[in-house]
């Protein structure tokens, strides 16, 4: 048999080739590594703080090439200082410059590996030292750099309040005084016969103490805000009258002392110049207001808040003469016992009214019996007949006028009359004017300070001209 050594040969290196691609397939050779998960970094304490400095420190992933970094003045980080948002850096620090004293500030990182970005860091809190700037751009300051100062306000709700969130920095910046929008009124606090839920109140007054910013208690009776089971109380009217006493005396016993004052009545004049019929006319009687008054002033005394200033508070009284007469026939009814200490004008007007001399009369009314002054509630409507789509620069500087009139008006009064100006509520989205059915407002408005977006508007520049 002859032998063929180059067939055998071939044969073998082919068995031999067969055997190693079998071997790779089965996994003799260890496939590669999978690629490590990026992991979410840890954002440790700010150090090297300074009045305009301070550095972001976090702890360094080993898979991580890069990180990110974000800076707000709002823990929401809903805005960014310049510069800081998503600012890529390597290491595990980064100096952040630039910054304002006594300023609160808040960073978070990210890791970053090649396109893939991790969750957010846990956010850190950092205060620069010293102390913050006055900028008389801010409405507070200018008006406290007056020779006759006044509060400037705002009416918020208690979910607003919450530090460093935008309302919070623009309230600390732009306002001396707060207001209830709504949850100091009867309804929210009262849940029965001698029971309450304080929690809202709390928080707004508390955070006002807290802040040094003045706090408005508003309102203490209201026809509007009675809750269902007083609405439907069956007892005696003069077991009525001792639960509107209770209630009363109650709340300013609680917040004796943290409120420096109330609106005790509120819009109990009807439009056409008579006693508005309300549950409490019905059941009180026609001296329900002086009862309302005496017993806030006899819980304030008890509670040694000798100090504590009542006003009555109404709307439309500039252009509604026979309102205007009856809430002046309330006052001066009031003033014979030195039940009153201030009038709240609410001001809810629009760019064509009332009249500069409407307002200076009706104010003027109070200015001459020696009470106080509250502009009380703010803003002025630019799309009453509903007859824009949006802001026009037109109607945007007949707003601006008009801020700058009532300022102007309210600035000029006798330093013993100036209380407080307050602007009813911050963002024009979230005014209570657009669509409303009390108001019978048929469509969108922009009635405040700022925008949708929380910018100034020209209406800011003009209540800062009206300090001038």
């Amino acid at each position: 048999m002859i032998i063929n050594h180059k067939k055998i040969l071939g044969i073998a290196f082919l068995m031999m080739f067969t055997l190693l691609l079998g071997c790779s397939k089965n996994g003799s050779n260890p496939p590669p590594e999978p690629d490590t998960v990026l992991g979410t970094p840890f954002a440790s304490n700010a150090s090297n703080i300074t009045n305009t400095s301070f550095n972001v420190n976090w702890v360094i992933l080993p898979e991580a090439e890069s990180y990110l970094i974000d800076v707000s003045t709002s823990n929401s980080f809903s805005t960014f200082v310049t510069g800081y948002n998503t600012l890529e850096k390597s290491g595990s620090t980064v100096e952040v410059t630039g910054l304002s004293p006594g300023l609160t500030y808040y960073y978070r990182v990210r890791a970053k590996k090649g396109a893939e970005i991790s969750n957010n860091s846990n956010v850190i809190t950092v205060t620069t030292t010293g102390v913050q700037a006055e900028d008389p751009t801010f409405l507070k300051v200018k008006a406290n750099a007056l020779e006759n100062p006044f509060y400037v306000g705002v009416a918020v709700k208690s979910n607003q309040l919450t530090e460093g969130s935008s309302y919070d920095t623009v309230l600390k910046n732009e306002f001396s005084s707060i207001t209830a929008e709504y949850e100091m009124k009867m309804n929210p606090i009262s849940t029965g016969s001698g029971t309450y839920n304080w929690s809202a109140a709390d928080k707004i007054v508390q955070y006002g103490n807290d802040n040094g910013i003045n706090v408005h208690g508003h309102a203490l009776v209201w026809h509007n805000a009675v809750p269902d089971w007083l609405s439907n109380f069956s007892g005696t009217d003069s077991e009525f009258a001792l639960e509107v006493k209770k209630y009363i005396t109650d709340v300013v016993t609680r917040y004796a002392g943290k409120i420096q004052s109330w609106d005790v009545v509120n819009e109990a004049v009807d439009d056409n110049g008579t006693m508005r019929n309300t549950i409490f006319l019905q059941k009180m009687g026609a001296n329900y207001i002086k009862d309302c008054y005496q017993w806030a002033r006899d819980a304030a005394n008890a509670a040694g808040d000798t100090n504590l200033i009542l006003f009555y508070n109404d709307y439309a009284t500039s252009t509604n003469i026979p309102k205007q007469d009856k809430v002046f026939s309330i006052v001066d009814d009031l003033m014979t016992s030195n039940l009153i200490d201030g009038v709240g004008f609410q001001m809810h007007n629009t760019y064509l009214s009332p009249t500069k001399e409407q307002i200076e009369t009706d104010i003027n009314r109070a200015v001459v019996l020696g009470l106080k002054v509250h502009v009380s509630e703010l803003d002025i409507q630019v799309n009453q007949n509903n007859d824009i789509t949006h802001l026009t620069e037109e109607r945007n500087l007949a707003q601006k006028d008009k801020y700058k009139e009532i300022v102007t008006i309210y600035n000029a009064l006798p330093k013993a009359n100036k209380y407080a100006l307050t602007v009813w509520g911050f963002k024009d989205n979230e005014s209570w004017i657009p669509f409303s059915t009390d108001l019978n407002h048929p469509g969108d408005d922009w009635p405040l300070l700022y925008n949708n977006k929380f910018e100034i508007k020209s209406a800011h520049t003009g209540f800062l001209e009206g300090l001038d």
